[in-house]
Protein backbone atom coordinates (compact mmCIF):
# COMPACT_ATOMS: atom_id res chain seq x y z
CA UNK A 1 0.00 0.00 0.00
CA UNK A 2 1.43 3.35 -0.88
CA UNK A 3 2.14 5.67 2.09
CA UNK A 4 -0.21 8.29 1.13
CA UNK A 5 -2.80 6.11 1.64
CA UNK A 6 -1.87 4.88 5.34
CA UNK A 7 -1.83 8.85 6.16
CA UNK A 8 -5.13 9.04 4.09
CA UNK A 9 -6.34 6.79 6.53
CA UNK A 10 -5.05 7.70 9.71
CA UNK A 11 -6.01 11.41 9.02
CA UNK A 12 -9.43 9.89 8.70
CA UNK A 13 -9.62 7.81 12.12
CA UNK A 14 -7.56 11.03 13.85
CA UNK A 15 -10.58 13.60 12.31
CA UNK A 16 -13.17 11.00 13.21
CA UNK A 17 -11.95 11.10 16.97
CA UNK A 18 -11.75 14.69 17.17
CA UNK A 19 -15.18 15.32 15.52
CA UNK A 20 -16.27 12.91 18.11
CA UNK A 21 -14.63 14.72 21.09
CA UNK A 22 -15.63 18.27 20.01
CA UNK A 23 -19.50 16.86 19.84
CA UNK A 24 -19.04 15.61 23.71
CA UNK A 25 -16.96 18.91 24.41
CA UNK A 26 -19.14 21.68 26.46
CA UNK A 27 -20.08 24.34 23.72
CA UNK A 28 -18.56 27.28 24.85
CA UNK A 29 -15.25 28.24 24.44
CA UNK A 30 -12.48 26.23 25.42
CA UNK A 31 -11.98 22.64 25.21
CA UNK A 32 -14.96 22.67 22.16
CA UNK A 33 -12.81 25.35 20.04
CA UNK A 34 -9.69 23.86 20.71
CA UNK A 35 -11.25 20.92 19.77
CA UNK A 36 -13.05 22.10 16.93
CA UNK A 37 -10.07 23.62 15.24
CA UNK A 38 -8.52 20.53 15.07
CA UNK A 39 -11.12 18.33 14.02
CA UNK A 40 -11.49 21.06 11.10
CA UNK A 41 -7.48 20.97 10.24
CA UNK A 42 -8.02 16.50 10.09
CA UNK A 43 -10.96 16.84 7.77
CA UNK A 44 -9.21 19.44 5.29
CA UNK A 45 -6.20 17.51 5.51
CA UNK A 46 -7.79 14.44 4.74
CA UNK A 47 -9.59 15.63 1.78
CA UNK A 48 -6.84 16.89 0.45
CA UNK A 49 -4.68 13.87 0.67
CA UNK A 50 -7.55 12.30 -0.82
CA UNK A 51 -6.79 13.60 -4.68
CA UNK A 52 -3.69 11.84 -4.44
CA UNK A 53 -5.73 8.76 -4.05
CA UNK A 54 -7.65 8.23 -7.31
CA UNK A 55 -9.79 4.64 -7.11
CA UNK A 56 -9.00 2.34 -10.64
CA UNK A 57 -7.05 5.61 -11.94
CA UNK A 58 -9.31 8.14 -11.69
CA UNK A 59 -11.58 9.81 -9.39
CA UNK A 60 -14.23 8.43 -7.68
CA UNK A 61 -17.70 9.69 -6.02
CA UNK A 62 -16.06 9.87 -2.99
CA UNK A 63 -13.83 12.68 -4.09
CA UNK A 64 -16.93 14.72 -5.03
CA UNK A 65 -17.64 14.62 -1.23
CA UNK A 66 -13.58 15.69 -0.79
CA UNK A 67 -14.23 19.04 -2.72
CA UNK A 68 -17.23 19.37 -1.12
CA UNK A 69 -15.37 19.07 2.53
CA UNK A 70 -12.78 22.15 1.73
CA UNK A 71 -15.46 24.14 0.69
CA UNK A 72 -18.08 23.90 3.53
CA UNK A 73 -15.53 23.53 6.17
CA UNK A 74 -13.96 27.19 5.67
CA UNK A 75 -17.70 28.24 5.39
CA UNK A 76 -18.76 26.60 8.88
CA UNK A 77 -15.85 28.38 10.43
CA UNK A 78 -17.04 31.45 8.75
CA UNK A 79 -20.24 31.08 10.27
CA UNK A 80 -19.34 31.02 13.41
CA UNK A 81 -17.56 33.57 13.27
CA UNK A 82 -20.43 35.36 12.50
CA UNK A 83 -22.73 33.97 15.35
CA UNK A 84 -24.48 31.44 13.16
CA UNK A 85 -24.24 28.63 15.49
CA UNK A 86 -27.10 26.81 14.37
CA UNK A 87 -25.86 27.01 10.24
CA UNK A 88 -22.43 26.00 11.20
CA UNK A 89 -23.54 23.03 13.73
CA UNK A 90 -25.83 21.86 10.51
CA UNK A 91 -22.78 22.00 8.40
CA UNK A 92 -20.46 20.43 10.71
CA UNK A 93 -22.44 17.52 11.35
CA UNK A 94 -22.93 17.16 7.63
CA UNK A 95 -19.12 16.65 7.22
CA UNK A 96 -19.11 14.29 10.07
CA UNK A 97 -21.56 12.54 8.54
CA UNK A 98 -19.25 12.57 5.22
CA UNK A 99 -16.63 11.36 6.78
CA UNK A 100 -18.37 8.55 8.27
CA UNK A 101 -20.37 7.47 4.91
CA UNK A 102 -17.15 7.73 3.27
CA UNK A 103 -15.39 5.28 5.46
CA UNK A 104 -18.18 2.84 5.66
CA UNK A 105 -18.15 2.65 1.34
CA UNK A 106 -14.31 2.72 1.57
CA UNK A 107 -14.45 0.03 3.40
CA UNK A 108 -17.22 -2.12 2.16
CA UNK A 109 -16.90 -1.74 -1.68
CA UNK A 110 -14.70 -4.72 -3.37
CA UNK A 111 -11.43 -3.11 -5.39
CA UNK A 112 -11.42 -0.49 -2.83
CA UNK A 113 -7.77 -0.40 -0.69
CA UNK A 114 -9.38 -0.14 2.32
CA UNK A 115 -11.60 -3.41 1.68
CA UNK A 116 -8.69 -5.28 0.52
CA UNK A 117 -6.72 -4.28 3.91
CA UNK A 118 -9.88 -5.69 5.93
CA UNK A 119 -11.13 -8.13 3.86
CA UNK A 120 -8.95 -9.31 1.80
Amino acid sequence: MPLLLYLHLILALVALGLVLAALAAPKRPGAHRILGRLAASALVLTAVTSFGLPAFGHFSALHILSTVTLLSVPYAVWLVRQGKVAAHRRIMLMNAGGLLVAGIFAALLPGRALHGMLFG
